[in-house]
């Protein structure tokens, strides 16, 4: 039996339209796979977009989570830095017993506060320096010109920031007593 008799064409006739229908799928095919391929870059580079807002995200939280903390801490440190200026003005208090008492409360109080990083400024005979003294008065005086002479209220810092400037006097050098005639 001949092809022409089974119902088939030669097989001459066949191979260009298999030809035609083959060469019509791999150009849908590369259509699908560019569609396929440009929505997996775009899946992609929104994974790694919200990728790294989440690590961003984590480091700001991170970050607004240790200066709450730091906030805390120095309004802690203030509150109790009144404290401390009460003690130091019973200090000077003539009554040996209470004086005795106040000074171990006194020493305990700063161990603590040296302990969260909370230390005083030292501000007499020191050089006026504004990151750490407020000036609330200028006194004639034999010191030279911006030499702290007294300290009204101390200051402290707390690790490397000033949490309270420490109040102080500072000389404006010999007062001139010579009047013109």
């Amino acid at each position: 039996m001949s092809n022409a008799e089974n119902g088939q064409e030669p097989p001459e006739q066949e191979t260009p339209d298999i030809a035609a229908q083959n060469a019509e799928i791999p150009a849908s095919g590369t259509a699908e796979a560019d569609a396929q391929k440009k929505a997996y870059a775009e899946l992609n580079d929104r994974f790694l977009r919200l990728a790294a807002d989440f690590e961003n995200y984590k480091k700001r939280s991170e970050r607004d989570r240790v200066q709450t903390i730091a906030l805390a801490n120095e309004r802690f440190a203030c509150d109790i830095l009144e404290v401390a200026d009460n003690i130091e003005r019973a200090l000077k208090s003539d009554d040996a017993h209470l004086r005795e008492g106040v000074v171990r409360i006194q020493q305990l109080l700063s161990a603590q506060l040296q302990r969260h990083g909370v230390c005083p400024i030292e501000s007499l005979n020191k050089t006026f320096n504004p990151q750490e003294h407020e000036a609330i008065a200028h006194v004639p005086s034999d010191a030279c010109t911006g030499t702290v002479i007294d300290e009204v209220c101390r200051g402290y810092r707390m690790h490397d920031k000033v949490i309270r400037y420490a109040k102080v006097a500072v000389s404006k050098g010999k007062e001139n007593n010579h009047k013109e005639a």
